[in-house]
């Protein structure tokens, strides 16, 4: 039986240094947490029925654990390199279809826009607005639209605001006439397939305190019949009202089958000061359409877009995944793993909410792994392999003995 006790000290002895070695092979693993082999002891059943008492016939390994504590996050500058500081894994799908869940955050893009591991999964994530707002709970892959542009976007609304200079005369008091344009400004707007319109903006003094305003002169000196806007304004400068109260501009597109389309105009900003003409504001919605140039993750997991036509927008939010036995989860290749009935179901959520770790984009999460531990650890196991070894070799010495008896 001795040698039986021997045999299962070399095989446990055998197992723990191929869990130290594994641990030490992957030292430098982006996300890789360290194992432990535990042991427990093989009693005689037999013995224990016979006698009451127990004897201990061996050593086995029950388990090889492992130890989810925080690995060291390491700024990389990569925007598509990701680390979780605190509780969580990245939910992927890998290539056959079925979840997995990783801590290395090594995500690439590949060519269809999809971010992905360095095997191929998807990262998976909530869908949201363009503007970063959660709009549904089931998972998707995340994806950039990295191979067509993003639609144009048709102006709707113009905000704008300006002084106009209180000293000016009043329109049609002196002649020669004061041109049109001495009080004005233009900006570009957009139609829905996003071709640029030059849009001109014209004001005139009709009255102390009140100004027009255009936007189609016919010429330098008279404008036509159509008035955007009335301002009146008070003792003070400041604008009293708008007639309307919000104007809206007619704008024709250079393409006949769109024909014209309207947008409003917010001019409430406006004042006037006796100092020059000047624009302040001149801002509005639309844009044309724009190819991916450049992306972002921030610490919430939003994934935010720069396109060519200098357009940010969301293309969805990092999903979470943590679990109530991360000890339950079975470990499989590419640094994941996968769910199992002891590791329960998984528990989604976004970055920083609730028991969730935060974001950190830009970085990755170092291993765990303490290389100066496990190389004490393997002399320590060595040693006990040895000595198992010298068990086995008393052992044999003994039966030697009996065996030579005269």
């Amino acid at each position: 039986m001795s040698f039986q006790t021997g045999l299962s000290g070399l095989n446990a002895a055998s197992r723990n240094l191929d869990v130290i070695g594994n641990n030490i092979a992957n030292a430098n693993t982006v996300g890789a947490k360290v194992s432990r082999a535990e042991f427990s002891e093989i009693v005689a059943a037999s013995t224990i029925a016979a006698t009451g008492k127990t004897e201990g016939i061996g050593v086995e390994v029950s388990t090889v654990s492992q130890l989810f504590s925080q690995g060291s996050v390491n700024v990389t500058g990569n925007q598509l390199d990701l680390a979780i500081n605190g509780n969580g894994f990245f939910p992927i799908t890998q290539t056959d279809g079925t979840p997995a869940y990783t801590r290395a955050g090594e995500f690439k893009l590949d060519r269809l826009g999809n971010i992905v591991t360095n095997a191929g999964a998807n990262l998976m994530g909530y869908p949201t607005s363009i503007t970063g707002v959660p709009t549904g709970s089931n998972l998707q892959p995340l994806q950039l639209p990295t191979s067509v542009p993003i639609a144009a976007n048709m102006t709707t609304a113009i905000e704008a605001e300006f002084n106009v200079d209180a000293r000016a005369v009043v329109w049609d008091s002196v002649l020669p006439n004061i041109p049109l344009t001495t009080y004005g400004t233009s900006l570009t707007v957009y139609d829905s397939q996003g071709s640029a319109i030059e849009l001109p903006m014209y004001m005139r003094k009709t009255a102390n305190d009140t100004w027009e305003v255009f936007t189609d002169p016919t010429d330098g000196t008279t404008a036509s019949a159509s008035v955007a806007a009335t301002l009146n304004f008070g003792v003070n400068g400041a604008l009293l009202s708008t007639v309307p109260a919000l104007p809206t501009i007619a704008v024709t597109s250079p393409n006949p089958t769109i024909g014209t389309f309207t947008t409003t105009l917010d001019i409430s900003g406006t004042t006037q000061f006796a100092t020059r003409f000047a624009v302040s504001k001149l801002v509005q919605d639309g844009y044309p359409p724009g190819d991916f140039v450049s992306m972002k993750i921030d610490d919430k997991g939003t994934v935010m877009a720069t396109y060519s036509n200098g357009q940010s927008q969301a293309a969805g939010q990092v999903a979470l995944a943590d679990f109530r036995n991360v000890q339950g989860l079975r470990p499989s290749a590419n640094g994941t793993w996968v769910e199992t009935l002891g590791s329960g179901q998984p528990v989604l959520g976004s970055p920083s909410v609730g028991k969730f770790g935060a974001l950190r984009a830009g970085a990755l999460e170092a291993s765990n792994i303490d290389l100066t531990s496990e190389l004490v650890n393997m002399m320590t196991a060595q040693r006990t392999y040895q000595a198992n070894a010298q068990t086995i070799k008393t052992q044999d010495q003994v039966l030697s003995t009996l065996t030579n008896l005269r």
